[in-house]
């Protein structure tokens, strides 16, 4: 069974299989995943926290666009040192799954991309629809961890992010090298695991609209910056600063944002 699991990608077969020519990916599923589970979550703990479905099912459509736009332009910002430029000026580019008239898809998102995205959806749609800001965000706080594991599961699947190379027996190979699983290691803490602690601390100590939001940038961020020890930096940047990766810097500043954000809503429920 070890040995089993060590070349389990000599035994995957990215393409999960073919419909009318067209090849659908195992992380293609897993994204769909993803969205339903998000979906689900966000409908339900949104009904506990005072949300009707319509209002969820409009906010999903505006966090998934923003998600989808700030994922992309993160990752060329953060991921492409060169190309900036380049895609500052033609920014449709930075969709164009084609290279000279060949399909080669759209490679390359970023989560701290994402969540900038998400962001900036997110005030734009409780500005022109009236809807509480804190209040949303604490329902994306308790939604978003369990979808989230199904994406780094399919990032696992298709080997787009890579560990570093390890003796540990749960390894595996990848790349001519044993290497740690880091999409599993990423989708338990950085998914479960953080999922764990803020429902926890949603039953037993919410009080104050907005916490929850700063407890999951802290959790996310902590467990994202663990993780990056065991994760091949990307090969273009290497690593910023001393034994430090990008994933990691981006990471201290949302552990830094959360904790703003739950002191300061933390004062404002006292006010």
């Amino acid at each position: 069974m070890i040995e089993f699991w060590q070349h389990i990608y000599s035994h995957i077969n990215p393409i999960a299989f073919s419909f009318f020519g067209f090849k659908v990916h195992w992380y293609a599923l897993m994204y769909i995943t993803a969205l339903i589970v998000g979906y689900y979550l966000g409908v339900k703990f949104g009904e506990k926290l005072g949300f009707d479905k319509k209002t969820i099912d409009e906010y999903f459509i505006w966090a998934e666009i923003g998600v989808i736009l700030g994922a992309r332009f993160g990752y060329v910002l953060f991921y492409m040192p060169g190309y900036q430029k380049y895609y500052l000026l033609h920014p449709w580019q930075a969709f164009n799954p084609f290279i000279n008239g060949k399909f080669v898809g759209i490679a390359g998102m970023s989560y701290h991309g994402a969540v900038i995205g998400f962001a900036v959806a997110t005030i734009l749609f409780c500005y022109f629809k009236k809807v509480n800001f804190w209040k949303i965000l604490d329902v994306v706080a308790l939604a978003v961890p369990l979808a989230y594991v199904f994406g780094r599961i399919g990032n696992f699947l298709n080997g787009r992010i890579v560990g570093r190379v390890t003796d540990v027996p749960w390894g595996v190979y990848i790349e001519g090298a044993f290497r740690h699983p880091i999409g599993i290691y990423e989708a338990f803490f950085e998914g479960i695991v953080s999922f764990l602690i803020i429902y926890f601390y949603y039953k037993k100590f919410y009080k104050c609209i907005g916490e929850l939001i700063g407890l999951y940038l802290v959790t996310y961020g902590f467990f994202r910056f663990l993780c990056e020890f065991w994760r091949q930096p990307d090969v273009q940047l290497g690593f910023i600063i001393g034994p430090f990766t990008m994933g990691q810097i981006l990471s201290s500043f949302m552990i830094i944002t959360g904790l703003i954000v739950l002191i300061y809503r933390r004062k404002q429920c006292k006010n």
